[in-house]
């Protein structure tokens, strides 16, 4: 039994890709007959139907299927240990896949790759942005070497993701100069609910920690009158700068426009009964402090360049350049 090699696997997992032998051919840069050649002989050497062919269609049998999991484990594993070694030579080249929700990617991640870089220039580093929740599915199928992400890993995905707190950040609400919150720079608690609102989508880490502040001061979100929706943070923003409503929105992104006075962060005032931070002056400041969790694969091969990144940004995190408040 000569046995299945690599090559065949990559054709086989082409042509059930694009259920097309000629498509798969193109993609590979191979001919057609080495495509059907391939498939054949895989099929020949164990007995079995990778794929019926209907008319000029096919269809993947149920050897296929099992095939095509198993096969894309093996390319998957091939693929880390090749990244494993090309690494060992000093960490002189490689790649870094990460992953990061919007905030973090734009706003505070850039200065922690710009230093890695600068102690490895040979390294490659790719970095997708996205929801949070984008981020961590993407994480659990291996589509990241790490996450960033500002949300809450969703318990389905616990089991499957190591988090951990690398930094803080903190949501602000912020008007724009013709809202009049702009004049007063604080109000009440019970004053939240007597402005219009612009939110992020539910997805957003953003939105999922605010929610969770209006919960903690006994604030449901349908009291809110939200009149506006983004997937972006930068279009939040805009909106407001335009004189529409407030928005909680992360400090890093209105630092610039609260120093040039176009926008400004409203302190609230938590003056309930019973609020036990409350102070001798007779109220207390409601706050929103949210964590930054770096995510990872519980079980995956982690590569050097992954490990060395990691414990970049959890040495950071020790050395109190990013200090941890409560809500």
């Amino acid at each position: 039994m000569a046995g299945m090699t690599l090559e065949q696997l990559k054709i086989f997992l082409a042509v059930a890709q694009n259920l097309h032998f000629t498509r798969a051919a193109e993609e590979l840069y191979i001919t057609q007959p080495a495509v059907s050649a391939a498939i054949h002989n895989l099929e020949q050497e164990y007995g079995v139907k990778l794929f019926h062919r209907i008319g000029r269609h096919i269809e993947i049998a149920e050897a296929g299927k099992l095939l095509q999991v198993e096969a894309q484990k093996i390319l998957d594993q091939v693929s880390l240990t090749e990244r494993g070694l090309r690494e060992l030579n000093n960490l002189q080249r490689g790649e870094l896949k990460l992953g990061s929700s919007l905030t973090i990617g734009n706003y505070w991640l850039p200065s922690k790759i710009s230093e890695f870089k600068s102690q490895y220039p040979g390294i490659q580093i790719d970095c997708t942005l996205a929801n949070a929740e984008t981020i961590c599915v993407g994480t659990a199928m291996g589509q990241f070497d790490l996450g960033l992400v500002e949300g809450d890993v969703k318990p389905a995905l616990q089991n499957t993701l190591e988090y951990e707190i690398v930094a803080s950040d903190r949501l602000q609400i912020v008007v724009g100069q013709k809202h009049p919150w702009f004049e007063w720079g604080e109000i009440d608690l019970s004053q939240l609910t007597q402005t219009p609102w612009v939110m992020r989508v539910r997805e957003s880490g953003t939105q999922q920690r605010f929610e969770e502040a209006l919960q903690n001061w006994g604030i449901n979100l349908s009291e809110l009158n939200v009149i506006l929706v983004f997937t972006s943070g930068e279009m939040a923003k805009a909106a407001i700068e335009n004189g529409v409503g407030a928005t909680g929105i992360s400090e890093l992104m209105v630092k610039k426009e609260i120093q040039l006075g176009t926008l400004r962060a409203i302190r609230v005032i938590d003056n309930r009964e019973g609020n036990s931070a409350m102070p001798t002056a007779g109220y207390a400041y409601a706050e929103i402090v949210r964590p930054f969790f770096k995510i990872k694969h519980r079980q995956r091969f982690q590569t050097a360049l992954s490990k060395v990144f990691e414990q970049m940004l959890i040495s950071s995190m020790l050395d109190g350049s990013h200090h941890l408040s409560v809500i």
